[in-house]
């Protein structure tokens, strides 16, 4: 009997559920090179706002103890070119696409969505880790109400075919709160976690490192936070599929995020150092699964949860899978 790899984001059926990280390989044409995108679960693309944007000045990126800081700012072509150049190449390509949108406010937001009503999209992730120049700068993702009114004005306008992914970020006290707002506001599904935010000085000019001062955190540094926030958010939406992420570099390391209740991985800082990261990672995830008597991936979706005895009730009845690697 051989490993059922398939996974489902709310509608959507996918191969496997190893996806890359959005930012981190663009529209994954990059990685094109390497491997078929299109034997991946899914590409995430890199956030994509209403007009072309150049970015933070550099320094951009600095590197940490067991990660990196990133001070990109949403550097992107726009939607006109993203379409008609990026996501055109992804559907050529064969590859499940989830389109991750950003914006100002809430009517760029609505805007973005329109934009994209009648393009190939599978799934779309709503970034609302990013200031809100309505209110000051403050992040949509910190304020549940500000969180619900971007989800469900994006989800009225988008395509009902199309589920909607709310991505949560880690800098708040309780992310269930978020979380569950955004599941009321009509999410199918959310994306967890984005970057941390950190701060480098560098000790030659003794100034902040980053041209843009802050950064985001990734890496395997963020993977126990990030883990804690999965966690928790299959807890209190325990009826919506969650696409973790969070320093992920190894088979071992996404199925904890699996156990721990999401539905699929997103792997990103990894693709820096090897290109090929996603591809190993659904290989060493099967050797994994099947170590351990699951037959599917459906199975270990928040396994971590269940009672000492369920567990041991569940794995009496299973032996390792045949067929696969160990």
């Amino acid at each position: 009997m051989t490993m059922d790899m398939t996974t489902s984001l709310a509608s959507v059926e996918l191969a496997n559920p190893v996806l890359t990280a959005s930012g981190c390989a663009a529209a994954g044409r990059e990685l094109s090179q390497f491997f078929d995108v299109a034997d991946l679960g899914g590409v995430v693309t890199k956030s994509i706002m209403l007009k072309p944007r150049s970015g933070r000045p550099t320094p951009r990126m600095a590197e940490t103890p067991s990660g990196m800081l990133n001070s990109i700012g949403l550097q992107g072509p726009g939607i006109d070119s993203f379409i008609a150049n990026d996501l055109s190449w992804l559907r050529q390509a064969g590859a499940r696409t989830v389109v991750s949108i950003a914006g100002h406010n809430t009517d760029e937001f609505v805007s973005l969505a329109k934009r994209l009503y009648h393009q190939p999209v599978d799934v779309l992730e709503v970034n609302i880790s990013c200031p809100n120049v309505e209110s000051r700068g403050q992040v949509f993702a910190c304020d549940p109400i500000a969180s619900a009114r971007v989800i469900s004005a994006v989800r009225r306008a988008t395509n009902p075919n199309v589920p909607i992914f709310a991505k949560l970020s880690p800098d708040v006290t309780d992310i269930t709160q978020i979380a569950r707002a955004v599941a009321d506001a009509g999410a199918d599904g959310i994306s967890l976690i984005n970057t941390l935010l950190g701060l480098d000085i560098d000790l030659d000019t003794m100034r902040p490192t980053l041209g843009g001062t802050t950064g985001g955190l990734s890496g395997p540094a963020i993977r126990p936070v990030a883990l804690r926030c999965v966690w928790q958010v299959h807890q209190a939406v325990p009826q919506l599929p969650l696409l973790g992420m969070g320093g992920i570099r190894t088979g071992q390391d996404a199925l904890q995020f699996i156990l721990a209740g999401a539905s699929a991985v997103s792997v990103g800082t990894a693709v820096f150092h090897d290109p090929t990261a996603p591809i190993r990672i659904i290989a060493e995830l099967e050797a994994e699964l099947a170590r351990r008597g699951f037959r599917s991936v459906a199975e270990a979706v928040g396994f971590a949860h269940l009672s000492a005895e369920e567990q041991a009730a569940f794995l009496a009845s299973r032996s390792p899978v045949a067929g696969v690697a160990s």
